[in-house]
């Protein structure tokens, strides 16, 4: 839920922060309105950054994957070696991961 409405607000920080520095310069130049409004805008850049480089939907990188589709298959092949069935071994792999994704 906080991945919807975090970037949105951060968004709007960036562009009410953009009129307020030029309305502040324009304003008598006061360096610590400036200053300030510019540190909130890091603020907001930073829980930005900070929200992406977290953020869990991503998964694993691909050679993670082909590390655990090997491992799988490995122990799919001794299963069957030992005298399971192929094809319900498959099968059960196959509904393991769909009722892993939900």
């Amino acid at each position: 839920m906080a991945k919807r409405w975090i970037p949105k607000v951060c968004a709007a920080i960036f562009v009410a922060g953009v009129a307020g520095i030029i309305i502040a310069s324009v304003n008598g130049n006061n360096a610590g309105v400036v200053l300030t409004i510019g540190l909130v805008i890091v603020l907001a850049a930073v829980a930005v950054l900070t929200m992406s480089a977290l953020d869990l939907q991503h998964g694993r990188i691909d050679a993670f994957e082909e590390v655990a589709a090997e491992q799988l298959e490995a122990q799919v092949t001794a299963l069957v070696a030992t005298g399971a069935p192929e094809a319900q071994v498959r099968a059960l792999v196959r509904d393991a991961m769909r009722a892993g994704r939900r």
